[in-house]
C-alpha cells in the first residue's frame, strides 16, 4: 500500500511539472523587427493562442491600423490591436507546435513552432512546408 501511494505521488508530481512547463509560454512577449508588437499568449483548454495587445505604431495617419492585407476581404477592416495571430498550439515535450502564425504585415499564414530558450526568450519559427524552410524570430518577455 505504501508503494502504491508513493507511485501515485510521483506520477502526480510529474504531471504537475509537465503542466507548469507547458504553461511557461503564457504571458506577454515583445516581438523583434521594425514593427514591434506585444503579443499576449494565453491558454484555452489545452491549446495556446496569442493576440496583439500593443503596437509600436498603432496608427497610420491618425487612424487605427487595420488588417488591410488579409486575403479574406471581409476581415480587412479589423484593427490590428486585438488580432489573434497565434492559433492552436499544443505543448509537446519541449516546444509548442501544430499551430499557425498570421502575419498582418503580409496577410500570410504560416505553420509555426515555438520554443523557450529560457524563461524570458521565446523562439518563434514560421515556415511553409517543412521547418527547414522558414524564419525564426526572437521574442522577449515583457509586461503589458
Amino acid at each position: 500500500m505504501k508503494q502504491l501511494l508513493t507511485l501515485i505521488l510521483v506520477l502526480s508530481s510529474i504531471h504537475l511539472t509537465a503542466q507548469t512547463k507547458a504553461d511557461a509560454i503564457i504571458g506577454t512577449w515583445l516581438t523583434g523587427g521594425k514593427e514591434s508588437a506585444k503579443i499576449n499568449v494565453y491558454k484555452q483548454g489545452k491549446v495556446y493562442y496569442g493576440k496583439i495587445v500593443w503596437l509600436k505604431n498603432p496608427t497610420a495617419n491618425g487612424v487605427a491600423r487595420l488588417d488591410s492585407k488579409n486575403p479574406d476581404e471581409t476581415k480587412r477592416n479589423r484593427e490590428i490591436i486585438g488580432l489573434v495571430i497565434l492559433n492552436n498550439f499544443r505543448f509537446e515535450t519541449d516546444e509548442w507546435s501544430g499551430g499557425k502564425i498570421y502575419d498582418p504585415e503580409s496577410g500570410n499564414t504560416y505553420s509555426c513552432n515555438i520554443s523557450l530558450k529560457d524563461n524570458n526568450i521565446l523562439k518563434v519559427r514560421g515556415y511553409i512546408g517543412i521547418s527547414l524552410l522558414g524564419r525564426t524570430e526572437t521574442w522577449t518577455r515583457t509586461s503589458l
